[in-house]
């Protein structure tokens, strides 16, 4: 059936999914909170701006704390109120906030302590995005797996070879600037 004149082909396309419009909000905000949690922590430690970390007798309260929290609490109003609408959109948003503050410091609760600038807190906030992002982006799986099997094949072993070269880069980046990262973070815990 053709299209009326002056119809754009987007506005006759089906609305989205939830799920796609959900993960996109997540997203958002978890991407926005990582790169501003990391550029509040290298401001902190390089005394561009005040020490702003909350201490509690004596012991620094790292955010991946406010990050469980805000996620415990927005799971069980996700569970228990179900909400809908702006309500729902809200609660991505602060899913995606909770998760970039809990994720941003994996390295630490994943070695219970340890620096900050652990490559597996980069490498945690790759992989989170990027299910995010097929989540919010991607085709759906069975759809992309019925139609396209040589492409979904190829599809796992472009991933497979980037997470190989990220991990080597990675690991080569942090024997370069590790040290000097760690540096800077000890001379701002004095």
């Amino acid at each position: 059936m053709a299209r009326p004149p002056g119809v754009h082909p987007a506005d006759t396309a089906p609305p989205e999914p939830r799920t796609v419009r959900m993960a996109r909000r997540a997203l958002l905000a978890f991407v926005l909170t990582f790169v501003a949690s990391r550029s509040v922590v290298f401001l902190i430690m390089s005394q561009r701006i005040p020490n702003l970390y909350f201490f509690l007798s004596g012991t620094h309260v790292h955010h991946l704390n406010y990050g469980i929290f805000l996620l415990a609490g927005v799971g069980a109003y996700l569970l228990f109120a179900a909400p809908q609408g702006r309500s729902a959109r809200i609660a991505a948003y602060v899913y995606g906030v909770a998760m970039g503050l809990t994720f941003d410091e994996f390295g630490m609760w994943l070695h219970l302590g340890g620096s900050y600038w652990q490559r597996a807190s980069i490498d945690a906030v790759i992989v989170v995005a990027a299910l995010l992002g097929l989540l919010a982006f991607g085709v759906p799986w069975h759809d992309y797996a019925k139609r396209r099997r040589k492409s979904a094949i190829a599809l796992l072993a472009a991933l497979f070879v980037f997470a190989a070269v990220l991990w080597d880069t990675g690991n080569r980046i942090g024997h370069l600037y590790g040290p000097h990262l760690e540096q800077l973070e000890r001379q701002s815990s004095h």
